[in-house]
């Protein structure tokens, strides 16, 4: 993409895009910002997971997919333990929500309390914190 330049009209300069990982963590700190607005815990639940996955996924744009995993589809957090073990704890955790989550997208009440939501906001917004502090793409 060009764009003319309002410095000096007379010169064009190119946008570069964004690094994937980069839009990832941005899109992940949105969607954090959204669950900490969100009133139903089960929604809070969901976007904080939903953040999580965001974040899991800027690792692997940053990092890259194992040769023996890029045929096979496998979930964010079986690639994070292998492409970065140092998240595996946090890869566990986040694995452990996916049926909630699920249960909260299909529109099910009561599958979360508001302790486990917050705890999900939290856990989710240290995840990103350590993901932004590691890859150095966004400051945390």
């Amino acid at each position: 993409m060009t764009t003319h330049s309002p410095m000096n009209p007379g010169r064009t300069t190119m946008l570069l895009p964004a690094h994937p990982a980069l839009v990832l963590l941005e899109r992940a700190r949105a969607l954090l910002a959204e669950a900490e607005r969100a009133e139903a815990p089960e929604d809070r639940f969901r976007l904080a997971h939903l953040a999580a996955l965001r974040t899991g996924a800027a690792v692997l744009a940053q990092r890259g997919r194992p040769a023996a995993a890029r045929r096979r589809l496998l979930s964010v957090w079986v690639l994070l333990e292998s492409v970065a073990p140092e998240f595996a704890p946090w890869a566990t955790l986040f694995a452990a929500g996916a049926a909630v989550r699920a249960a909260a997208e299909a529109g099910a009440v009561g599958v979360v309390g508001s302790r486990a939501a917050d705890d999900q906001v939290r856990a989710a917004d240290e995840f990103l914190r350590l993901v932004a502090a590691d890859t150095g793409l966004l400051a945390a």
